[in-house]
């Protein structure tokens, strides 16, 4: 069971970073856009901010991933 708990932690940390990278790119290409077209105010580049959040989970499952494995592999 050990093993897989490890598993899901690494697929989550994969599935957040393939979401993170959609959801930063959507937001970047909406911001190009009405920089150029609508006048928003804010550059391209604070789309970078919504990284944040989903960086942090990335990290938080990459832990739990490896403190899983470190008790598996005492017993």
């Amino acid at each position: 069971m050990k093993k897989l708990s490890v598993f899901l932690w690494g697929v989550l940390a994969a599935l957040l970073s393939d979401v993170m990278c959609a959801v930063v790119a959507y937001n970047y290409c909406d911001l190009l856009w009405g920089g150029k077209y609508a006048g928003y105010s804010a550059p391209a580049s604070t789309a970078f901010i919504y990284a944040v959040p989903f960086a942090i989970g990335i990290i938080v499952c990459i832990a739990l991933a490896i403190i899983c494995r470190k008790k598996a592999a005492k017993r």
